[in-house]
């Protein structure tokens, strides 16, 4: 990956064109510029988010190259959401080089011009193609096959989660309301048992209605567990000396059917995503061996490899942990010294997945925990909890690298390195 500067800067050449690009969600703005900032066209070039608008992007992008006898274009855009995949991925079928532009840096660096804050269609492809000439753009990755299906798959994980966990919610408020004693016969309410007494007789008085044989034999239709008499005399208890609301009941069964059909339908849904994702976690090698490792599940794996993409890509592993944003920024002004912390810039989902990853690898894998031990109880500069699964998360993103671009197996002695050599040193 051309990650530095300086390479950054060699490929903006005497012969390439530089294209601004201001992504809308339908309508395109784009400026030419050459590698000195000398603008070609007198005005900004309006195309739409569409095949014909593409191909008219591309037949004024040739003709510019013509007149200004450059060779090879190349463009810049800001990520505006979802808006430039389209693009995107059309400059790529072309063989087009493109970058992306920080939007914090082009709304902190397009008042060098006209020196007011005002922002519009014609100001902001040129602040884009400046920035871009001066090599301050990322190299966007757009995964192709395995990848982008893990990618997706992983993100529409992650909206399904979301929504059990409302539904979820809202079936807590649900019993809060209307039958707030129901907790104290079922440990969750998601078990068999209790998911039968909220389908059936989910209210109190449809409890007491339904009556003790009933209860037992709807339970025992679904349940191999046996769920007996006792049960159920607790049950009618509960709902005898019940304290929820008794008005409204009609519209509360029906609010209690509609959450459990969207709970059934999300969790039936979540196995079919992960079944998906194990299939496609398979196709990568070396991918199983990270499964290995004690205390790593494919959540965990196909997490990480939804965000880094195809390893192949990396030099470093360093390069991960940046753009996890876990690299570390330093906050000091001369005698001020600032507290250090992560910088937090890249992909978010990427340093969720590896921070979910780290925290069970703590308490259960062996290695690990007693590398948490050594980081927090060590003589020299001992760091917090918080600091330590920092670091951690590091360590674990090395290990991944090592493994799926060297196809070798998890060694636990070369864990430990980080632990041997301080008393290789006093030794």
């Amino acid at each position: 990956m051309n990650c530095t500067q300086n390479n950054k800067l060699m490929q903006i050449t005497p012969e390439t064109m530089v294209v601004g690009v201001d992504i809308g969600s339908e309508v395109h703005f784009a400026r030419a510029f050459d590698f000195r900032g000398f603008e070609f066209s007198k005005r900004a070039f309006r195309f739409e988010n569409t095949r014909e608008g593409f191909n008219a992007f591309d037949i004024w992008v040739t003709d510019l190259m013509k007149r200004n006898q450059k060779t090879k274009t190349f463009v810049g855009m800001e990520p505006t959401g979802h808006y430039w995949y389209g693009f995107g991925s059309h400059l790529q079928n072309m063989g087009v080089e493109f970058g992306m532009v920080n939007p914090y840096h082009v709304k902190r660096s397009k008042e060098l011009d006209d020196n007011t804050p005002s922002k519009h269609d014609r100001k902001d492809p040129k602040t884009i193609a400046m920035l871009v000439k001066d090599g301050r753009y990322l190299i966007p990755y757009m995964p192709e096959g395995v990848y982008r299906e893990i990618r997706n798959l992983m993100e529409l994980r992650r909206q399904n989660v979301v929504q059990l966990i409302s539904i979820q919610n809202r079936v807590k408020r649900w019993l809060a309301i209307y039958f707030p004693e129901f907790s104290t016969v079922f440990k969750k309410w998601t078990g068999k048992a209790a998911l039968l007494t909220l389908k059936h007789f989910p209210t109190p008085q449809a409890v007491i209605k339904t009556g003790e044989e009933k209860i037992v034999a709807t339970w025992k239709e679904e349940v191999k567990r046996a769920v007996g008499h006792k049960h159920a005399q607790k049950l009618i208890k509960a709902a005898e000396e019940s304290i929820g609301l008794k008005h409204g009941l009609e519209s509360a069964v029906l609010e209690i059917e509609t959450l459990l059909d969207e709970y059934m339908i999300h969790g039936h849904r979540l196995e079919l995503i992960m079944q998906k994702v194990e299939a496609q976690v398979k196709e990568i090698p070396s991918a199983s061996m990270l499964l290995g490792i004690k205390g790593i599940g494919i959540v965990a794996v196909a997490g990480f490899l939804g965000a880094v993409g195809d390893i192949s890509r990396f030099d470093a592993p360093e390069q991960i942990v940046k753009l996890f944003g876990l690299n570390l920024r330093e906050n000091s002004s001369g005698k001020h010294q600032g507290k250090t912390t992560i910088t937090r810039r890249g992909r978010s989902d990427g340093r969720y997945a590896i921070f979910q990853a780290v925290l069970p690898l703590v308490a259960r894998n062996p290695e690990f925990r007693q590398l948490h031990l050594y980081y927090i109880n060590r003589d020299n500069k001992p760091l917090k909890k918080m600091q330590s699964i920092v670091a951690l998360c590091g360590k674990l993103i090395r290990v991944f690298y090592a493994i799926l671009k060297t196809g070798s197996h998890y060694d636990a002695e070369k864990m430990m390195n980080d632990i041997k050599r301080p008393m290789m040193k006093a030794a």
